[in-house]
């Protein structure tokens, strides 16, 4: 009965308007046979012909009416078929505007997932949800020669519940089982790569979208005198997008006074000693930091990713255009931190052929550290360095050689790129900053 109902309800009046005259026709074509054979008869004519003339008046009635009820209901179908229309074709315009990464066309949206991470998984069952939300990832580039550095390195970082993952640029990973945290840590091995390299090909912004601070490192570095928690404790409260941590300068290898550490403040974003102009607002001056202990945020590393060349892997000049990475004002949001610094002890690993020079006079955490040479000039310039078609191939000249070239091709690279960017203007060079030191 209720089926019934709701089918009545859900006729039209055309629908019952052509049931009724269906009806009509087949009664009348029932009674139009009688009416022929009276016809014959003389007294019967006039009665059959007096019942014909009612029955056409309805019929003709009957069809006036229905036009318009068909009219009224042709009307209302293209009227609803016209709002269908126009509700589809906003649906198609709003899919054709929804920003969908490239090769996910094919697939409902809500199963895409468009980032990662670096955390290992169980073959069955599910890990415990990590307490921590606020998650950060040490990366060095390692070789089996400094082992105790980067032992003290990663026990360190692991015990503030960072992730960690070792680049191993001379392909030997078995080596470093000794250490019990060995399992704990990621590990990529290519031979004679640099960081820079790995960090490319495996640092991708969407890999490390899960991590608040991606930090960078060379393996020849002391932190003996680092907190990991506290120096990101750190920058985020002064708001830095791009730091480092300040280098004791009494055991370190310095070559830009502005890593030196000072004891007055947290934070410094300039020289501490008058070794530029005062009125410099460019790099080296301020707004930039030296790359073998770099710290990036999230969204700072997003856009450096896309700065690193990929063919151009020592990453030479990539330091002076970092700024432009900084989320805004790059004199206020790249900065070195004194409160939690470091030593450099400036080895020359990746690329050397004398071992002799490759281990660090490491000692306890607790014991004084031998003094390592400090400087405050820069490399010689490449045109000094000897030609390795005249002289036995030094490795340690020939990397330099190299970034040297390397340098040159980025410089050139960029100026070509604001070139041709018609859409882009230079922040900096609107502000008419100026560099002199």
């Amino acid at each position: 009965m209720k089926t019934i109902f709701s089918g009545i309800l859900s006729m039209s009046f055309l629908d019952i308007f052509v049931e009724n005259l269906h009806n009509f026709i087949v009664s009348w074509n029932m009674k139009l046979p009688n009416c022929v054979s009276q016809l014959a008869d003389s007294k019967s004519r006039r009665s059959c012909v007096c019942s014909i003339f009612p029955t056409a008046s309805v019929l003709c009635l009957m069809f006036f009416i229905g036009s318009v009820l068909i009219g009224q209901d042709y009307s209302e179908k293209l009227s609803r078929w016209g709002m269908s229309t126009g509700m589809l074709n906003s649906v198609s315009n709003k899919c054709e505007n929804q920003c969908r990464a490239n090769g996910s066309e094919a697939l409902p949206k809500g199963i895409v997932v468009t980032s990662s991470d670096l955390d290992m998984r169980p073959l069955w069952g599910f890990p415990k949800k990590r307490k921590d939300l606020k998650r950060n990832l040490l990366t060095v580039a390692v070789g089996v020669k400094q082992k105790d550095l980067v032992n003290k390195m990663v026990e360190k970082f692991l015990s503030y519940g960072f992730v960690v993952m070792l680049f191993h640029y001379d392909g030997v990973v078995d080596e470093w089982k000794d250490f019990k945290w060995c399992d704990r840590v990621l590990h990529v091995a290519a031979i004679n790569q640099t960081k820079w390299w790995f960090a490319k090909r495996f640092l991708h912004p969407e890999i490390v979208a899960e991590y608040n601070y991606i930090f960078l490192w060379d393996e020849d570095l002391g932190v003996t005198d680092f907190n990991p928690r506290r120096y990101v404790a750190t920058v985020q409260r002064e708001g830095l997008e791009i730091s480092q941590p300040a280098l004791d300068g009494s055991k370190s290898e310095v070559h830009h006074q502005i890593t030196l550490r000072g004891r007055r403040s947290d934070v410094h974003r300039f020289p501490l000693r008058k070794i530029c102009d005062e009125n410099s607002t460019a790099p080296p001056c301020t707004g930039w930091i030296e790359v073998m202990a770099p710290v990036f945020s999230r969204e700072a590393w997003r856009c450096v990713w896309y700065m690193i060349q990929n063919d151009l892997i020592h990453a030479w000049g990539l330091d002076m255009q970092l700024g432009y990475c900084a989320q805004g004002d790059r004199t206020k949001n790249v900065g070195v931190v004194d409160s939690d610094y470091i030593v450099h002890y400036g080895l020359p690993t990746l690329g050397a052929n004398d071992p002799d020079k490759t281990t660090p006079p490491v000692q306890d955490d607790d014991s004084e550290p031998e003094k390592i040479t400090t400087t405050t000039t820069a490399e010689p310039p490449i045109s000094k360095l000897p030609a390795s078609s005249t002289s036995p191939i030094n490795f340690r000249v020939e990397v330099r050689r190299q970034s040297y070239i390397e340098y040159n091709i980025f410089k050139k690279r960029w100026r070509q790129a604001v070139k041709e960017d018609k859409c882009w203007k230079d922040p900096y060079q609107q502000l008419g900053e100026k560099n002199t030191h």
